[in-house]
C-alpha cells in the first residue's frame, strides 16, 4: 500500500503561483504513471497532468503552458508548478499513481487551492 501526501496549497491571488509536492511513502519507479487531478464543487474530478513512463507527459487543454509536472523519482515526490493561476483553477488537488496492474492505483487525500482576490 503506497500513501501519497500532497502539501504547498493554500490561497494566492489571481495570477500568482503556487508550487504543490506530493510525497510517496516508497520509491517511485520509472515505470509508474504519476498525476494530478482536480475536483471543484459541484463537478467531476478531472486530469490536470501525467507523467507517463511510456507516452511522455500531458495536460489539460485549459492548463497548458500554466503548469508543469515535474518527478523526482529519488526523493519519491512528484510536483505540479502552477503559473498565472485564474479563479477557474480552484479546486482539491489530488495525486495519483498507477503501476503496470490495476491493482497499483493509489490517491492521496488533496490539497486545497483557491484562488481568489
Amino acid at each position: 500500500q503506497v500513501q501519497l501526501v500532497e502539501s504547498g496549497g493554500g490561497l494566492v491571488q489571481p495570477g500568482g503561483s503556487l508550487r504543490l509536492s506530493c510525497a510517496a511513502s516508497e520509491y517511485i519507479f520509472s515505470i509508474y504513471t504519476m498525476g494530478w487531478y482536480r475536483q471543484a464543487p459541484g463537478k467531476q474530478r478531472e486530469l490536470v497532468a501525467v507523467e507517463q513512463s511510456v507516452g511522455g507527459i500531458k495536460y489539460a487543454d485549459s492548463v497548458k503552458g500554466r503548469f508543469a509536472i515535474s518527478r523526482d523519482n529519488a526523493k519519491s515526490t512528484v510536483y505540479l508548478q502552477m503559473n498565472s493561476l485564474k479563479p477557474e483553477d480552484t479546486a482539491v488537488y489530488y495525486c495519483n499513481l498507477k503501476g503496470p496492474r490495476p491493482t497499483i492505483d493509489y490517491w492521496g487525500q488533496g490539497t486545497q487551492v483557491t484562488v481568489s482576490s
